[in-house]
């Protein structure tokens, strides 16, 4: 059997392939962040697809850390019956459920707030000037981090991801373009890190020793920036600190055309895996199973994370065996006997 289709173990917790379905955001949660049945049928949808491990959009830690309008939260306790009967639905039909938790810090579209960075440096030169946090509001944040990741593990979800890419609030931190700050929270390396740092140590008191990942933005595509070998050094960090999967996504920190082509993330993720010996997830234009099987059989990445695809396709799963030319199990009531995929040309 293919790689992609064979079983994943990690920290006692077994994939049945190793395809993740990647966090995106949909805007479609109800009034202060609550699952709707688009949820239930939308991810569901991909469960029965057969992704082994699926990640809702990000999970707001904070009403005004949201995304944008419409983001699922797991600021509230609320939120957990929801979340809960999502991890339930996806857990029925043979999936992993994964809570990426974030926030959305100056990178928020929330008309009508001053939202938070660690300096005060808007996104674009059109873009609000963001609030520049005082060193003694971190803490507060910080448990917030914490509060999510135990509703995480109330709510049922079997990895939890923290959200530092993509230039929101962790992302911004760990960045030299978004944070110039020249505290205990920036100026070098290690003390832009601290905010994840400590992230880390408080939501790893209320996970426990279960599956946690971090995604990041490996390169700012700008100069000053982060590279990937920028974070050979934020990776040993987290290695230390009890990361199992480093997610190898990029970019959003300033606003940069980025030309993108099928695997443009996998060096990476290829990268962190052969220097720092972790686990890593490749994304970003994953089109094909001979395309995601190449990442790896050459020891490029662990998991492959796909997305748009997968908006595309609820069961690329299918897809990509068909790719491969192999036959994996699906649900009886999509076969003809049970075991096998219909012939299409049936």
């Amino acid at each position: 059997m293919s790689l992609l289709l064979s079983p994943y173990e990690i920290k006692g917790l077994t994939l049945k392939n190793r395809v993740v379905m990647s966090p995106m955001c949909m805007h479609m949660a109800a009034d202060d962040g609550f699952v709707t049945d688009w949820h239930r049928v939308h991810y569901g949808a991909r469960a029965l697809g057969q992704a082994a491990l699926i990640f809702p959009e990000t999970l707001a830690i904070q009403a005004d850390g949201r995304i944008g309008a419409g983001d699922l939260g797991i600021w509230s306790d609320e939120h957990v019956a929801g979340l809960k009967a999502l991890t339930e639905l996806l857990h029925g039909f043979g999936a992993k459920a994964g809570a990426q938790i974030g926030h959305a810090g100056r990178n928020a579209d929330l008309p009508g707030l001053i939202h938070i960075a660690p300096s005060a440096i808007p996104f674009t030169q059109t873009s609000p000037v963001p609030r520049e946090l005082a060193a003694d509001e971190i803490p507060a944040l910080v448990k917030l981090y914490g509060d999510a990741a135990r509703r995480a593990s109330e709510a049922g979800f079997d990895v939890l991801e923290i959200h530092a890419a993509h230039g929101y609030l962790l992302s911004e931190f760990l960045s030299p373009l978004a944070n110039t700050r020249d505290d205990e929270y920036g100026g070098d390396a290690k003390r832009r890190y601290r905010f994840l740092r400590e992230v880390l140590e408080e939501v790893k008191t209320h996970w426990g020793d279960r599956p946690l990942f971090v995604r990041i933005s490996s390169s700012d595509y700008a100069e000053g920036g982060n590279t990937p070998e920028s974070f050979l050094e934020y990776g040993r960090w987290m290695k230390a600190q009890g990361v199992d999967l480093i997610d190898c996504s990029s970019g959003g920190v300033k606003m940069v055309k980025v030309e993108t082509y099928p695997g443009y993330q996998v060096p990476a993720a290829e990268l962190l895996r052969k220097e720092l010996h972790i686990a890593t997830g490749a994304v970003g234009v994953i089109q094909s199973g001979r395309q995601a099987e190449e990442i790896l059989q050459n020891g490029r990445a662990d998991l492959v994370f796909v997305g748009r695809q997968m908006l595309r396709d609820p069961f690329w799963v299918r897809t990509a065996a068909d790719d491969l030319k192999e036959i994996i199990e699906i649900p009886t009531a999509y076969t003809r006997y049970g075991s096998v995929w219909l012939d299409t040309k049936a």
